[in-house]
């Protein structure tokens, strides 16, 4: 089996109406090939040709015993939002170069800010993954990327753990060195914070995984023989409840300099994202993953002191510690309807707002217009995605952009008490008032009338008329 990307290009539709059915059909429609089933979606560019998306896709399904129950364009409309308590979910997509969160765990600050605005978190693994630091706050949800999207989606639900049994699965490396220091780290965590690790396993055939950057600047990748990692899984999978991944990923040996040294953007979590993204596709269980250091020659670089953005791989070895810390408490993924309905269960109906990097247009961003979920953009955390957010259909004051992760927090904590943002800033505007019956004559006249430059003096009437 083959994990790939590959770029496609989805004419536009008027008003960009019904996206995501719209993206759904013509994905199908551009895989060709039945044995393939997208398990990654991203909108990198939007202009007058259409959507430039790039998609992740699994090949070769054919082989998998037991192929996936759903498809990551299903979608269910929630019937109600569950105010009892305020729920966010933060998201900084990996491998696009965002400026905050793009590097080694470098969200977790904010994670933790907005964290202390919210009583659940839910975010993912490139936002606070820093190699041997996982600062994760107290009240948030780990949760691997595909995860998210698929709660936002409405097909599944998050169901909080006391701890998982969190089984490790990592190359079997040429130089021994960095096989037994993953299973000292795997060790250390049980001895540190109590970790359930019930099995180590080594994989003498190899997933390979290299890195490659997509025509967008994003970090990507291609993996090979996934369906050795799918039989171990498939072998212990009465012995796990979330599992831990470590395994070389292949880059050119400049790319370390080069990252380090700030040149690029951070080229391994891509790839990691493809593979997670199809653990948890396919076996129901939270998953993450670290690179494995390639050889001692890359351990011993010196680069000297580095960006603080990385500093944490360079102090690690194993880049692991992280992982396992998320996933020891990583929650359940609930599936079934019934069950998504019970008490304490977390679903998109609990979601209050999502919080991106402006410009990223992925499933959750896709999946919170349709759901009516405010999304709050972040103009600071700059990437290399170009999709303008206000073009798309957000209802109004469902997407609020905002300078830093500082004003979002005000915005959160308005949204919790139920204050409309602009009546706490001056000058405060006047109230809107209309007047019906001219309102009724001045619409009759743009109704019936076919010149633009009539219609644009009417509109612009009605806009005096209300107030």
């Amino acid at each position: 089996m083959i994990l790939y990307e590959k770029e496609i290009t989805i004419p536009p539709v008027k008003e960009h109406n019904k996206l995501l059915g719209y993206m759904s059909e013509n994905v199908q429609e551009q895989l060709h090939d039945e044995g393939e089933i997208p398990v990654r979606f991203v909108v990198t560019r939007t202009d007058d040709q259409g959507y430039h998306c790039e998609l992740g896709v699994m090949s070769n399904i054919d082989n998998l015993q037991t192929p996936p129950k759903s498809a990551i364009f299903d979608f269910e409309k929630r019937k109600y939002q569950n105010t009892e308590q305020f729920n966010a979910v933060l998201i900084v997509p990996t491998g696009v170069g965002a400026e905050i969160g793009g590097h080694s765990g470098d969200a977790a600050p904010v994670a933790r800010l907005i964290a202390s605005a919210c009583d659940n978190l839910i975010t993912h693994p490139n936002v606070v993954n820093a190699s041997d630091i996982n600062e994760l706050p107290e009240n948030a949800l780990y949760v691997e990327g595909s995860i998210v999207s698929r709660l936002l989606m409405g097909t599944v639900g998050l169901q909080k753990v006391r701890s998982n049994r969190v089984m490790l699965v990592i190359d079997e490396h040429e130089d021994e060195r960095f096989q037994k220091a993953a299973i000292n780290l795997a060790s250390a965590s049980r001895a540190s914070f109590g970790l359930d690790c019930p099995l180590v396993v080594t994989m003498k055939q190899n997933v390979s995984m290299e890195s490659v950057y997509s025509s967008s600047g994003r970090a990507v990748g291609k993996i090979e023989n996934f369906e050795n990692l799918y039989n171990a899984l498939s072998k212990h999978r009465e012995s796990y409840d979330a599992v831990g991944l470590s395994s070389v990923i292949k880059v050119p040996p400049a790319y370390h300099r080069d990252y380090y040294l700030g040149g690029m953007v951070n080229p391994w979590g891509g790839v990691e994202a493809m593979l997670t993204h199809c653990v948890s596709m396919l076996f129901g269980v939270p998953s993450a993953h670290s690179p494995m250091m390639e050889s001692m020659d890359i351990l011993n670089m010196d680069v000297g002191v580095v960006d603080p953005r990385m500093a944490a791989e360079i102090v690690s070895v194993t880049f692991l510690f992280s992982v396992l810390k998320g996933l020891h408490k990583s929650p359940k993924i609930i599936t079934d309807p019934s069950a998504m309905m019970r008490p304490g269960i977390i679903t998109s109906a609990d979601i209050d707002c999502v919080v991106i990097p402006d410009c990223c247009v992925g499933l959750p961003t896709l999946a919170a217009l349709e759901q009516e979920i405010p999304v709050i953009a972040v103009k600071e955390n700059k990437n290399n995605m170009k999709n303008n957010l206000s073009a798309y259909p957000f209802k109004p004051g469902k997407l609020i952009y905002v300078e830093n992760y500082l004003e979002a927090v005000g915005i959160m904590a308005a949204m919790k008490a139920g204050i409309a943002p602009e009546t706490v800033r001056r000058p405060l505007s006047f109230t809107s008032v209309v007047h019906e019956s001219q309102l009724s004559e001045r619409m009759t006249e743009y109704q019936h009338n076919r010149t633009a430059e009539v219609k644009n003096k009417i509109i612009s009437d009605l806009k005096l008329v209300r107030g």
